[in-house]
């Protein structure tokens, strides 16, 4: 099994380093990942400036760009061969809800999806690192039984078919006291803060994003709620944005639209 390992809190980040340790011992491992933070960059391509890949005292390679770049890079020249696996994180925070599209852990992993490559996701419920050995561990876990499925289904004996993009969110507890695993769903948050509006030494006006809003939808069944209840959250993403429940609404609205008359 070959895995790539991306994120997006740069190559030095705790996260990633004990996401290798723990990796490292059960398949071939390679680490592509920016040379810096590189959060809420989401799917974001570098496509009007050069980039270049380096490599760390550790082997870790890193690169000037976002963590997509990373992935594309590293599937379409730099690693000679098409790994088994992507994975992304410990992301230094939730990926939950709405942070999954703006996620840069996210976006490193749907790359490969979109590469046709099985992915997956890690982040930690809070910030600051806290019982991270118990997260790395938590992942390690779920890759080895998802390399199983992997092989099951290299067999042709399950319907199943690759590629898949899973959201993980590993709580910041010991791990006697994760309560489980459950699958769910991703819930809402509401509309982000107020921006922050500071005015610079040389007396011009910056802006900062605010804070990620509060959690909107949290009930039973969504990540938010398992998450904040002690599980281990996991979360199957797709990229198809149609909103295919109002196709035929569209459809009739196009059809009997005005068309303008000839000039």
């Amino acid at each position: 099994m070959k895995i790539l390992i991306c994120n997006d809190d740069g190559y030095q980040a705790t996260g990633i380093v004990a996401l290798y340790e723990a990796l490292k011992d059960i398949a071939d491992v390679e680490v592509v990942a920016p040379e810096h933070n590189n959060s809420a960059k989401s799917n974001a391509l570098t496509l009007n400036s050069p980039m270049y890949v380096q490599t760390a005292a550790n082997g870790f390679r890193y690169v000037n760009g976002t963590p997509a770049d990373c992935v594309h890079i590293a599937l379409t020249g730099l690693l000679g061969y098409r790994p088994d696996l992507v994975v992304s994180g410990i992301n230094n925070g939730a990926n939950m809800g709405d942070d999954t599209i703006y996620s840069g852990t996210v976006g490193a992993a749907m790359e490969g999806y979109l590469f046709g490559i099985p992915a997956i996701a890690f982040s930690q419920t809070e910030k600051g690192w806290l019982h991270i050995d118990v997260a790395a561990q938590r992942a390690k876990r779920m890759v080895l039984q998802m390399m199983a499925s992997l092989e099951v289904v290299s067999e042709g004996a399950h319907p199943t078919q690759a590629p898949w993009l899973l959201n993980v969110n590993v709580p910041n507890l010991p791990d006697d006291q994760i309560r489980g695993t459950k699958v769910v769903r991703l819930g809402r948050r509401h509309a982000a803060e107020r921006v922050i509006i500071q005015t610079s030494p040389r007396g011009e006006t910056m802006y900062w994003i605010g804070a990620s809003g509060p959690a909107k939808e949290e009930g039973e069944g969504t990540d938010f709620y398992s998450a904040k209840h002690g599980f281990v959250t996991v979360t199957p993403l797709q990229v198809d944005l149609t909103d295919h429940d109002r196709l035929p609404f569209w459809t009739e609205t196009m059809a009997t639209a005005v068309t303008p008359a000839n000039p």
